[in-house]
């Protein structure tokens, strides 16, 4: 159905928008000349075009035409140390002195795997990757090796990074999804619904490898997972012999040890990133000593897992240096109050104006 008053009102918006930030869009046209669209990245394209960036510092970012904004996304938490934090600088200038890229072992690896596994009572060991999706795609593949079967359980609106992305079953009937999605033998189920869960596991004739799920859907919606639910798959888990994998890539701020040390969860594998690679592109897949010495290639027939930026100097240095001095629990009880403040307060805004789009959680 056509809305003429409200195209004509967005088309001006959009005129109004391209005056205001020409040098974005000037920025923009040049890098469709090599980029498809523009960018590198769905997750932070906007229409009519994206703001170009031209430096940040503290919490605020100021664009190419020279426009300062508070920035209260953070970079999907993979930001939420600032833009220009001193500790972090000073240690990754540091590592840089000592030398880019060694192509050995480093002690920085190790001391940051201590430091993760500690947090995390569930990971006995823990391996590092380039990012959530990385790690989330090598945690399938484990529990695949591991179980020695092929059906992989994920959740309505899960997302757990650009390859492993579940839209509900209402808009996957509407029509193709737009997701690249990697070719996994996915049981899609509907979140927080424990009893569908069961009965498609049940119909899946004993072939699941894991129950993939985010402790809290991020890009689908935000929406917490029921503690009964969560702990629900963790016994159904075990009943069917699967690894339960959560995926804490976002949750993991939430507490020291992410939602699972919340709720008194152990799963058989977490996934991390973001954060704990101190602003450098990160991921790790962690869990059980029976799952994990897989990879232990001190040992015949280990499994082999490469990646040339796995050890990255830079970024073992700086997840060392953010875990240790940055990360605390005291900073992630602030961080989380100053959340809940907002969402608090937005959510009061919304219902004293009778707005709709009102979250509770």
């Amino acid at each position: 159905m056509s809305h003429p008053k409200l195209e004509d009102a967005v088309k001006t918006l959009r005129q109004q928008y391209g005056a205001r930030n020409p040098s974005s869009l000037r920025a923009f046209e040049d890098a469709k000349r090599s980029l498809p669209g523009g960018g590198t990245r769905s997750s932070i394209f906007i229409q009519p075009f994206p703001l170009v960036i031209a430096s940040g510092h503290g919490t605020c970012l100021t664009d190419l035409d020279g426009h300062t904004y508070r920035d209260f996304v953070s970079d999907f938490t993979s930001g939420l140390y600032g833009k220009t934090n001193v500790i972090l600088r000073d240690a990754i200038v540091g590592a840089i002195d000592n030398g880019m890229q060694l192509g050995g072992h480093t002690p920085a690896e190790g001391r940051l795997a201590s430091l993760i596994c500690d947090r995390f009572p569930a990971m006995d060991l823990v391996r590092f990757a380039n990012s959530g999706t990385e790690a989330n795609m090598i945690a399938i593949c484990t529990a695949m090796r591991y179980t020695g079967c092929s059906k992989i359980v994920v959740f309505e609106g899960g997302y757990h990074g650009s390859l492993l992305s579940h839209f509900r079953m209402d808009e996957l009937n509407a029509g193709p999804s737009s997701a690249l999605t990697a070719p996994f033998n996915f049981v899609v189920c509907p979140y927080n619904d424990l009893e569908q869960t069961r009965e498609k596991i049940v119909h899946s004739t004993g072939d699941v490898a894991a129950i993939l799920v985010e402790p809290m859907l991020g890009a689908g919606g935000c929406i917490p997972g029921e503690p009964s639910f969560l702990r629900g798959l963790r016994e159904l888990a075990t009943e069917v012999g699967a690894l339960l994998i959560f995926d804490e890539v976002q949750t993991a701020r939430l507490d020291m040890g992410g939602r699972q040390k919340l709720l008194d969860i152990e799963p058989d594998l977490t996934t991390l990133g973001k954060f704990f690679g101190g602003g450098f592109a990160f991921g790790a897949f962690g869990g059980k000593r029976e799952v994990m010495k897989m990879f232990d290639m001190t040992q015949p027939g280990a499994i082999s897992h490469g990646g040339t930026f796995n050890n990255s100097p830079c970024t073992m240095v700086a997840g060392v240096t953010a875990l240790e001095q940055l990360v605390t629990e005291s900073a992630l009880t602030t961080l989380n109050a100053l959340g809940d403040n907002m969402r608090e307060s937005l959510n009061q805004g919304f219902s004293a104006h009778s707005l709709p789009f009102i979250r509770e959680y």
